[in-house]
């Protein structure tokens, strides 16, 4: 081999070695961007525990879903209310002022002002059940036993006449077992079929009609009726 050949064959070895001596180094400054990108964006806080997720999840479902196993009476229900709930809601759910009403309004809902009541208005007691244990007593949220949960809905129950008896138990085996008055009245959303039809033609975005011709003003038109044809003043 002669010496320019040799010459010119590592002037090629350099070249390669410096080829991906760069491409290393150019991947490496792409995966530090990277790294650095994805730590930016998940480098705060921690995955949350089994127990975390476990007091937070404690949505009920109309089909009973997430009930938590307890009971309570009417009775029992009775006595929670006059202390935790009547300053607010009146003694028997008829409202204090301009606290929300609990009570009655049967019958009322295609009425001008409807009573929106729990008797009246709710299709699921899920609803009351879970906004009660989730909200309630106003200013002590989630102060209340499960146990407390089932007394105050069953006394809840009573008032709206749904259930009789001040020893009728609800609990967490016949709490699906209560139908809501209003349960029928409600049906799923059914604007795919009710409404959706009168937005489907393609609409106009382009010379969709003429422009409008301006073929008079007010002041021109005298709007204002005169003295013949105007109503007479005395």
């Amino acid at each position: 081999m002669s010496r320019s050949v040799k010459l010119a064959a590592v002037a090629l070895l350099c070249g390669v070695a410096l080829a991906v001596a760069n491409s290393r180094i150019e991947a490496q400054q792409i995966a530090a961007q990277a790294a650095a990108k994805t730590s930016s964006k998940l480098g705060l806080g921690r995955p949350a525990l089994p127990d975390e997720i476990k007091a937070w999840d404690t949505d009920v479902r109309a089909d009973g879903k997430g009930l938590p196993p307890g009971k309570g009476t009417v009775k029992q229900g009775d006595v929670i209310f006059q202390a935790q709930c009547a300053s607010c809601h009146g003694e028997f759910g008829e409202g204090a002022g301009r606290w929300p009403v609990l009570s009655g309004g049967a019958g009322t809902l295609k009425a001008d002002r409807p009573d929106k009541t729990i008797g009246s208005f709710w299709p699921d007691l899920s609803t009351a059940f879970d906004y009660i244990k989730r909200a309630m007593p106003y200013g002590n949220a989630r102060s209340l036993s499960d146990d407390d949960v089932y007394a105050l809905t069953a006394y809840l129950l009573s008032m709206n006449d749904i259930v009789k008896g001040e020893n009728f138990e609800l609990n967490d085996r016949n709490f699906t077992s209560i139908k809501m008055p209003n349960a029928a009245a409600f049906y799923d959303d059914d604007r795919e079929t009710a409404e959706k039809q009168f937005w489907k033609k393609d609409p106009c975005m382009k010379d969709c009609r003429s422009a409008p011709k301006v073929t008079g003003r007010a002041i021109s038109v005298d709007v204002t009726p005169d003295s013949k044809s105007g109503p007479k003043v005395d």
